[in-house]
C-alpha cells in the first residue's frame, strides 16, 4: 500500500487546524472555516463505496480522497486514531482484543476479560490504558465548542473514556436525533463535532458487504449524509471518513482451535479473525513463529513482535508501555483468509463479515468532504 496515503490519525487534527485551533496541524490540507464536523460511518471502506456508488449517490457525489487507517484495521484502533491523532503503537489499542500485562486479555469494546468476561475497569482503568489527552479535550481547552455525538449506550463505556472524552457528549438513538444532534452542535462558531453511526459495519458482520441488507443499510446512510449536508450552516465544513472497511471470509479460514499444533507453546490468542496476536509460553516463540508459518503458508503474514514494530505495522512509533500489548508472534490474514476460533470465540468465527488486516479492502477508507 501507498505510505504516502494520508493516515485516518490526521483527520481531526487538521479539521482542529482549519478551525485554528492552536496547537493543531495535520497533512490534510483544508480550508479555514469557522465549523466543522466529523461523521464516522463504522465499517464503510473506499472500494465498497466505489463498488456501490449508485446506493449512496450523495456521499459518492462529494470530493473525496482514501485513507488509511493502519494496523489492526478495527473499530477500537480507528476510533482511537480519531480521538488521539496518533496510530496504534503510540494510542496503544493493538486489537480488538490484547494483552495488558499483569490484568489479562482486554476486549477493547467490551473492556471485560477476553476469557473470563470479567470487568476490567477496575485493574484496568481506560485513562491509564490509553493515558494521553485526546484531542477532543485538547480543543475544549483551546476553547471550541466540543461535542461528540454518538448512541446513548457508549455514554461513559470505558472506550469513550479512554479516546473519546473531551467536550460535551450528546447520547442519540436513531439516525433522526443523530442528524438533529450533529447540526445543532455546529450552531456556535468555533465548534467542533464528531459523529458516529455504527449500523453499516453490523450488518456487514452479519450479512456480509455488498449484501442486499448492508447496501440497503448503504442507503440509510447516504440519506444522513444528504440531511447533514443540506443543512450544513455558513462556514461549516462536513468531514465523512470511516474507521476501517470490510471483506467477507471465505473457505480458507482455519479454525485455530480445531489444529492443537497452533495452539501448541501458546498462552494466550488475542486480536480477532483477520488480525491475530499470539502470546507464547516462555522460550516457545521459535517455534510457534514456525508452526504458524507453515500451516498458514499464503494465507497470512506472519512475523514475530520485533520484526511487525520494525516494518511499521503499528505506526513509526511503538510506545515503550505498548510493545507487551503485541503479540510474540503476530499473524494478518491474506486475500479474504482468517483465523477463527470457533470454541473459544463462537460469535466472532460466525460473523460472515471481518476486518483488521492489510488488503485495501480493510485499510482503505473515504475522507469526503463537503462545505456550508
Amino acid at each position: 500500500m501507498d505510505e504516502e496515503t494520508p493516515h485516518l490519525s490526521q483527520v481531526v487534527p487538521s479539521l482542529l487546524a482549519a478551525l485554528g485551533a492552536p496547537g493543531f496541524s495535520g497533512s490534510l490540507e483544508l480550508p479555514g472555516v469557522s465549523r466543522a464536523c466529523v461523521l464516522v460511518i463504522d465499517g464503510l471502506g473506499w472500494e465498497l463505496l466505489a463498488e456501490h456508488a449508485a446506493d449512496a449517490p450523495v456521499l459518492s457525489g462529494l470530493r473525496r480522497t482514501p485513507l488509511r487507517v493502519g494496523y489492526p484495521a478495527t473499530t477500537a484502533a480507528g476510533l482511537a486514531a480519531l480521538g488521539t491523532g496518533l496510530a496504534s503503537g503510540e494510542h496503544g489499542f493493538a486489537g480488538y482484543t490484547f494483552e495488558l500485562p499483569e490484568v489479562g486479555l482486554l476486549n477493547a469494546l467490551t473492556w471485560c476479560d477476553h476469557v473470563t468476561g470479567a470487568d476490567l475497569r477496575g485493574p484496568a482503568p481506560p485513562e491509564q490504558v490509553q493515558p494521553l489527552p485526546t484531542t477532543f479535550a485538547r480543543a475544549d481547552a483551546a476553547g471550541l465548542e466540543v461535542r461528540v455525538v454518538s448512541a446513548a449506550r457508549f455514554a461513559g463505556t470505558a472506550l469513550t473514556r479512554a479516546v473519546l472524552h473531551g467536550g460535551r457528549y450528546v447520547g442519540v438513538h436513531a439516525l433522526g436525533d443523530l442528524t438533529a444532534a450533529a447540526l445543532d452542535a455546529l450552531r456556535p462558531a468555533g465548534a467542533f463535532c464528531y459523529a458516529y453511526h455504527g449500523d453499516l459495519d453490523l450488518l456487514g458482520h452479519l450479512h456480509g458487504p455488498g449484501s442486499a441488507p448492508w447496501r440497503m443499510q448503504l442507503r440509510q446512510v447516504d440519506r444522513l449524509v444528504e440531511a447533514l449536508v443540506d443543512g450544513l450552516p455558513a462556514g461549516a465544513l462536513l468531514a465523512v471518513v470511516a474507521d476501517h472497511g470490510m471483506v467477507a471470509v471465505d473457505d480458507t479460514a482455519v479454525d485455530l482451535d480445531a489444529e492443537p499444533e497452533l495452539l501448541t507453546g501458546v498462552r494466550a490468542v488475542g486480536g480477532e479473525v483477520r488480525a491475530r496476536h499470539v502470546y507464547t509460553e516462555d522460550g516457545a516463540a521459535p517455534d510457534v513463529l514456525a508452526a504458524w508459518r507453515e500451516r498458514l503458508g499464503a494465507r497470512a503474514w506472519v512475523v514475530e513482535r520485533e520484526q511487525a514494530i520494525e516494518h511499521g505495522w503499528f505506526g513509526p512509533r511503538v510506545a515503550d508501555h505498548v510493545r507487551p500489548r503485541i503479540g510474540d508472534v503476530v499473524a494478518a490474514a491474506r486475500g479474504r483468509s482468517g483465523m477463527l476460533r470457533e470454541l473459544a470465540e463462537p460469535l466472532e468465527s460466525s460473523l460472515t463479515g471481518q476486518h483488521g488486516s492489510f488488503t485495501t479492502a480493510e485499510q482503505l477508507v473515504p475522507f469526503a468532504v463537503a462545505y456550508g
